[in-house]
């Protein structure tokens, strides 16, 4: 894995220590357990379950987030800010707004325990996890691009939350990736 100053970044932001933390073995134990609880898709044809973000791809989002954070040029709303994130950190997905993410979409899978990189999602709002034990996000808030704990009260009150983990090679992928190849010619 190559190293970067924005993934060097990120894992910083992600409280992430070269000396092991009292709750990474809880962590761990979480992420290993990680039960879906809702998945939109048919299972492969083998059988085995599809491929998910990793911990380390999980970090290339955080870091295209801190460089979305640092070029925050238009004004995006949550969800476009979210795509544009994923999109820049190579995990393409058709555009969905958080309304549909929230209801579940083909190219995630509903997941109990977060890691940095996925999805958190309310009724009509969208951001990114950066940091589970700290429980904080990225997205778009009223201030613009930045971080907020999604166990505040204020997002306890716009409804239960949910986690998503991005599915790489989902059907709906490739048709993302022509419609950015196009753009981009």
């Amino acid at each position: 894995m190559r190293f970067n100053a924005k993934r060097v970044g990120a894992l910083t932001l992600c409280g992430f220590a070269l000396s092991a933390s009292s709750a990474q073995p809880q962590t761990q134990a979480a992420q290993s357990s990680d039960a879906v609880t809702h998945v939109r898709r048919e299972p492969s044809r083998r059988g085995v379950a599809p491929a998910v973000l990793s911990p380390d791809d999980g970090l290339s989002v955080i870091a295209a987030a801190l460089d979305a954070r640092t070029q925050a040029t238009r004004q995006r709303d949550c969800s476009h800010l979210v795509h544009a994130i994923y999109l820049q950190a190579g995990f393409p997905y058709p555009y969905a707004s958080s309304s549909d993410l929230y209801d579940g979409a083909d190219d995630f899978q509903r997941v109990k325990h977060p890691q940095p990189g996925d999805l958190v999602v309310w009724p009509g709002h969208v951001g990114i996890v950066v940091n589970p034990a700290q429980r904080v996000f990225f997205s778009r808030l009223r201030s613009g691009p930045g971080v907020d704990a999604y166990d505040a009260q204020y997002w306890k009150e716009r409804g239960q939350v949910r986690f998503y983990r991005y599915v790489k090679n989902a059907p709906a992928h490739a048709a993302a990736t022509r419609l950015v190849s196009q753009r981009h010619k």
